[in-house]
């Protein structure tokens, strides 16, 4: 039977299919990325500071976790807030799910980094690109019908993005893992929506 990914093993799995990940085992609690002044909403006077560097990359195990203001991306994918003992997670599917993979700094900074090495490896080739980015994300090759949905949806927004760079460079400037300068802006914009749109499908969050 199919089963819906934790949370934390959702956002592991953005960080491991880009090269992200960091699988350095044991120290302190880090702090990732999160919607800037929630902790101050909590009402308790505590202010958020986000770590820098690799500790943002750290599994989702080590995510610092306050009770009273919980990491809302792992919330919207039924983690548990930690007040009480909870012996089963219910799993749910919302659309507010979707808009943590579309929009969350740490899924955007993963597809641009991912896409940054698809570009590298396969510069003229989109449909390589696409059917590589699902071997990784999804565990499977893409069939024709999918690569050929994916190089459109490639082919417009490379459309857009050449005719808006700021937009590109607004994109390729989410989160601290520096986009590499060399690549062409649009192809790698559009190429980093491309890979952004296979998180979004059914297969990156289930397991069957």
């Amino acid at each position: 039977p199919k089963t819906r990914l934790p949370a934390e093993l959702i956002r592991d799995e953005a960080l491991a299919a880009s090269g992200l990940l960091v699988t350095n085992v044991g120290g302190p609690s880090v702090k990732v990325y999160q919607p800037e002044g929630l902790w101050e909403q909590s009402g308790t006077g505590a202010k958020y500071v986000q770590d820098h560097g690799g500790k943002l990359y750290r599994r989702s195990l080590y995510t610092f976790w306050k009770r009273t203001a919980p990491p809302p991306a792992m919330l919207t994918f039924d983690a548990v807030t930690r007040e009480v003992c909870t012996a089963k997670r219910e799993v749910t599917a919302t659309p507010l799910q979707a808009l943590v993979l579309l929009n969350d700094p740490q899924f955007l900074e993963a597809a641009r980094v991912l896409a940054g090495q698809l570009l590298r490896t396969y510069p003229d080739d989109v449909a390589a690109r696409a059917r590589l980015a699902c071997r990784k994300l999804l565990g499977r090759l893409p069939d024709t019908d999918e690569v050929t949905i994916l190089s459109r949806s490639f082919a417009e927004q490379k459309a857009l993005f050449n005719q808006d760079e700021p937009a590109a460079r607004k994109l390729l400037a989410t989160g601290e893992a520096k986009a590499d300068d060399s690549l062409p802006v649009a192809d790698l914009a559009a190429t980093s929506l491309m890979v952004n749109a296979i998180m979004n499908m059914d297969e990156f969050i289930v397991e069957r």
